[in-house]
């Protein structure tokens, strides 16, 4: 199993969010940090967005920021939303054919791992891994020339 970029993308904007500590953030800046797309993080963003995850300043001087605070926001809840499906095998899929289906274990015991996967990510919140900004390739801009200015840089 393997979460899908867009899922990864959603934790990554929303870890980096949440170190900004209430300074807004750009798609640009998110992107040059983790080397991805514009393109694709603007879709991320919009999703997150319209989810209330993040929300979104207009403007010259405007960016995202968080829409809740981080340990009201549940891992589990962010992967259920950006992934498409979670059919690890044929049964669990729309349009199933499996001619076992009827009398095969597997989905059973798939189920039940999917339920476990499913309870440890909700047993986990964007709090309990945010990250500090210098542990980004750099940090954020501001607390780059902070650091620096710490630093005798």
């Amino acid at each position: 199993m393997r979460l899908t970029n867009f899922s990864d993308y959603a934790l990554r904007m929303l870890m980096y969010a949440a170190s900004a500590d209430n300074r807004l953030i750009t798609i640009e800046e998110v992107a040059r940090t983790f080397n991805v797309s514009k393109t694709h993080l603007n879709k991320v963003a919009n999703t997150l967005t319209r989810s209330g995850y993040l929300k979104a300043v207009r403007g010259r001087s405007g960016g995202l920021a968080l829409g809740r605070r981080p340990e009201m926001i549940r891992i589990g809840d962010i992967v259920r939303l950006t992934e498409p499906d979670f059919a690890l095998v044929e049964c669990f899929a729309t349009g199933n054919q499996c001619v076992v289906t009827g009398s095969c274990k597997l989905s059973g015991m798939f189920g039940e791992a999917m339920t476990a996967f499913q309870n440890v990510l909700d047993g986990y919140t964007l709090a309990d891994i945010t990250l500090m900004p210098h542990d980004f390739l750099g940090g954020p801009p501001a607390s780059r020339s902070a650091g620096m200015a710490l630093n005798g840089g």
